[in-house]
């Protein structure tokens, strides 16, 4: 039997920090029907809860906007985030990335175009509001306001199920002001203003897209960084919708594509 020798063994742990540090090519990409199917049996036969599942996609949008903005990285001193919340799904998603963000040491921000019925969603803002985490009573229209109080803005505002042409205030208003910021911006599945089944040709321009479950249509033309948090699901759903997730590296729950 050959044994390594010290070098080989070096190499070996080398390559392996260097595959896991790098972009996995994934061009596989699933419809909004698909994704809403999957979720639809994540929760009725797999028996996950709402709760669970929002959990589960928020830490891991989290967890995406350290590896894609770490905060020896960030531009001004404090490390200030702006993260819009809209009152669906998406926006609870937001809520559970912003209170996992003060726990990695960022100071997020929440602001609500729209206030939720769901308790769900009030349950999420109760949480951010105990650990201190500040809201805006209103979005800056002045542009240059934004891009001197943030380092970045997570926009998980609208989700895959909005229809594009049908948006209403005060939403094309904020997407005005994002089309102008020049901090960077992180969409949190489906960039807000964008139909799910295609590319945006007049929307905004995320600099970072976190995929949840699996990428969406939208997705295929995207060329920031791409995140994808999709290692929850299990192995027959996998195989049932033909996802071919990618290797997810060592223990983590994100991969960038």
């Amino acid at each position: 039997m050959m044994i390594p020798t010290m070098f080989e063994l070096m190499m070996m742990l080398l390559l392996n920090k260097t595959s896991l540090a790098n972009p996995v090519s994934y061009s596989v990409s699933h419809s909004k029907g698909e994704a809403e199917a999957i979720e639809t049996e994540l929760l009725r036969d797999y028996k996950f809860g709402q709760q669970q599942l929002i959990e589960i996609w928020g830490q891991a949008c989290a967890l995406a906007i350290t590896k894609a903005y770490p905060l020896s990285s960030l531009a001004k001193k404090q490390p200030t985030v702006l993260v819009i919340c809209g009152p669906d799904q998406n926006g609870s998603i937001g809520l559970v990335c912003a209170r996992h963000l003060r726990m990695y040491e960022y100071e997020p921000t929440i602001y609500h175009p729209k206030r939720s019925s769901q308790s769900l969603h009030q349950d999420f803002t109760v949480q951010c509001e105990k650990m201190d985490i500040p809201s805006l009573s209103y979005l800056p229209t002045e542009v240059q306001l934004i891009n001197d109080a943030y380092n970045l803005v997570i926009d998980a505002m609208l989700g895959p199920d909005t229809d594009c042409a049908n948006i209403k205030e005060p939403y094309p208003g904020i997407l005005v002001t994002l089309k102008q910021i020049k901090v960077p911006i992180a969409s949190v599945d489906v960039p807000s203003g964008w139909d799910a089944e295609e590319p945006s040709q007049d929307g905004i321009n995320p600099e970072v897209l976190i995929s949840l479950t699996a990428p969406k249509k939208c997705a295929v033309s995207f060329s920031g960084k791409h995140f994808l948090a999709g290692r929850f699901l299990p192995y027959d759903l996998q195989k049932k919708y033909d996802l071919n997730l990618p290797d997810y590296p060592g223990t983590d729950c994100i991969i960038e594509l």
